[in-house]
C-alpha cells in the first residue's frame, strides 16, 4: 500500500476517533443522554475541519503538511 494513502488513513481515523471520544466526555461530563455524543462529535468534526482549512493547506480539511497530504500531490506521484 501506498504510504501516503495510509497517512492519510491514521489522520483520518485518528481525528475520527478523537472526535467521538469528546463526545462521550462531554455527554459523561454533562450526564446527558449517550445519544448527544453524535452531535457533539459532529462540531468538533466542524471545528477541526474550519481549523485545519485556516492552518492547513489550503482549500482542503486535511491537517498532514502539504508534503504528505495526498490531496496535496500530483496524481501517481
Amino acid at each position: 500500500m501506498d504510504s501516503r494513502f495510509l497517512l492519510d488513513l491514521s489522520e483520518r481515523a485518528g481525528w475520527t476517533g478523537a472526535e467521538a471520544a469528546l463526545g462521550l466526555v462531554v455527554v459523561e461530563v454533562g450526564d446527558l443522554p449517550v445519544w448527544w455524543a453524535a452531535p457533539v462529535a459532529l462540531v468538533a468534526a466542524s471545528a477541526k475541519a474550519w481549523v485545519a482549512k485556516q492552518l492547513g493547506r489550503k482549500g482542503t480539511a486535511s491537517t498532514l503538511p502539504a508534503g504528505k497530504d495526498p490531496a496535496s500531490l500530483p496524481r501517481g506521484a
